[in-house]
């Protein structure tokens, strides 16, 4: 019995996982993830920057894109502290507060970001379906509270899942599967019954993610509807080529998080390495990917940023 008691205890620290047992190119592979890292912050600095700054661009579709860039900027902000620990001190113990911190923040930036691709999504149906109405619908104003509403969405769903986590004990076997904390992965180490979490957790995933993607389908169901109605093959086309961008950010945000929740519990003989690459992909691809995607599909934001650096 005491053998069983001396494998729960409250541990004071999490440890973070790397890339162990692959020195021989540790080395090369930080240097990669910490220049994807600094690629992303500058990309949506300039995004942002070139938003602000340009008067012109203080419409609904690009204050939404703002919105993205500051998620994503927040995103590795939040992440940032354990990757250079891990990467330049080769540091991976983690408190068990800032850990429940950090997990609350990235799974709420998460949802903030569903929920921005919804309002894009939005954007999208009204530019295409309801053109007339455009700027009637989506004032500036209008846009401002529909973003607070979703940023106070993902911030009360998020804010029981520390404390439901904070009454348990854990396993002495404290290692995390990631370099940053998740809480799916935090649970693996509680060694009390995680019914509650489990039924919780799935309830205020369907609740955000699976109610934003649903609705970001019908919204393009309307909006390819709507487009194959349209006689002029030239429209049609104009039209489909401004959701591109769009549809790019949700494919890279919807697939990097079912590839991360799904094969590690469906695929539980998968290498670590493997997990610990799609926990990268997970958080460093979007960010890296969408300015790049944006920057070059939109020609009025391809235009100022090519002229500020030109300058």
């Amino acid at each position: 019995m005491s053998a069983v008691n001396d494998t729960k205890f409250t541990p004071a620290v999490f440890l973070l996982t790397d890339i162990s047992g692959q020195e021989d190119i540790h080395l090369w592979i930080s240097l990669l993830f910490c220049f994807m890292y600094a690629i992303s912050i500058v990309g949506n600095s300039v995004i942002l920057f070139i938003i602000k700054s340009d008067p012109t661009l203080h419409e609904p579709m690009y204050i939404f894109l703002s919105m993205l860039a500051i998620t994503d900027l927040c995103l590795l902000i939040v992440t940032m502290p354990t990757i250079l620990g891990l990467f330049l001190f080769n540091s991976r113990e983690i408190s068990l507060d800032a850990c429940f911190a950090q997990m609350f923040f990235i799974h709420s930036l998460q949802l903030i970001e569903s929920s921005v691709l919804l309002l894009m999504a939005y954007d999208r149906f009204i530019a295409i379906c309801n053109p007339l109405r455009y700027a009637s619908i989506l004032t500036l104003p209008r846009v401002a509270k529909m973003g607070l509403v979703f940023v106070l969405r993902s911030v009360a769903v998020v804010f029981p899942l520390p404390f439901l986590l904070k009454r348990f004990r854990f396993f002495r076997a404290n290692v995390l599967s990631h370099f940053y904390c998740l809480h799916q992965d935090v649970m693996k180490l509680v060694c009390s019954d995680i019914t509650v979490n489990n039924i919780y957790g799935l309830f205020s995933a369907l609740i955000t993610m699976g109610l934003d993607s649903l609705l970001i389908f019908l919204s393009y169901v309307m909006i390819l509807k709507t487009v194959l109605s349209v006689v002029s093959r030239v429209k049609c086309h104009r039209a489909l080529n401004t959701c591109v961008s769009h549809l790019s950010a949700v494919l890279l945000f919807y697939i990097t998080e079912f590839s991360l929740t799904v094969i590690p519990r469906f695929f539980k003989s998968s290498s670590p390495l493997l997990q610990i690459l799609l926990g990268y992909i997970y958080l460093l691809v979007p960010p890296l990917i969408n300015p790049i995607v944006y920057s070059v599909k939109s020609k009025h934001l391809r235009a100022r940023i090519i002229r500020v650096f030109v300058k």
